[in-house]
């Protein structure tokens, strides 16, 4: 059955219908016309302006001036009601930069976005003169990637195993490779991924070494930070 004919009186689908444009325009770094979203979600442009309507009184889509549609402020208040309850970028921001200063890859932290994605909540580019290009907001595969591999394993309700560190080399892009180390908060609720990304042909076995031993510290100084205990081994 297609999105659209869905009967408009089921609130549970209006409800997923009204998420799915949301989550379409917060993707797109440009506003959309009503036709790129059409586009985009496969929705009749009729059930689109239904669905905007309340998502403008929500404040979570605005209409612009041009016509085009953009995400609300309602997105940033839900953000900082986020940062507030995870304290992310205040815990695990500077721990990205300082393996960066102390010459790292680029580093990143990325949690579970649904079911297929993961995005990218914070990033500090590496200062070599090529690394791979991320940027925060983007989101990227479940299952292919070292912060894939983590947040795939630690978003199952009882995980099979606990694992610290995984590696990848060229699986998300053949030309680039990852270490990545799992944190932690309150009650051991599993948080995302801290990421150190970059040209595979950097990736030496000592740079894998000195590398995976940076996230790792940096992920247990992230998890005790924000209330979780590490793992042992």
């Amino acid at each position: 059955m297609s999105t659209n004919s869905v009967p408009e009186n089921d609130g549970v689908a209006a409800v997923d219908r009204a998420l799915a444009i949301v989550d379409v325009v917060s993707q797109h770094h440009e506003p959309m016309t009503l036709a790129d979203l059409s586009r985009a979600t496969g929705f009749y442009k009729s059930t689109l302006l239904r669905l905007i309507s309340s998502l403008e009184r929500a404040r979570l889509v605005i209409r612009r001036s041009d016509g085009r549609y953009a995400i609300g402020s309602y997105a940033h208040q839900l953000g900082r009601a986020y940062e507030a309850a995870y304290r992310l970028s205040e815990v695990v921001l500077p721990l990205l930069q300082d393996m960066v200063d102390n010459g790292s890859e680029s580093a990143s932290f990325h949690t579970y976005h649904d079911a297929s994605l993961r995005i990218c909540l914070l990033r500090v580019d590496s200062h070599h003169s090529t690394l791979d290009r991320i940027r925060v907001g983007e989101l990227l595969p479940l299952d292919r990637g070292a912060a894939g591999k983590l947040i795939t394993l630690y978003s199952e309700s009882i995980p099979k195993k606990t694992e610290l560190l995984t590696l990848s080399m060229g699986e998300r892009d053949p030309i680039c490779a990852a270490v990545a180390s799992p944190v932690f908060g309150a009650d051991n609720v599993f948080c995302g991924a801290i990421s150190l990304s970059g040209p595979k042909e950097r990736f030496t076995p000592a740079a894998i070494k000195k590398m995976s031993k940076m996230a790792l510290q940096a992920a247990e100084k992230a998890t005790l930070t924000l209330g979780g205990r590490w793992p042992k081994p």
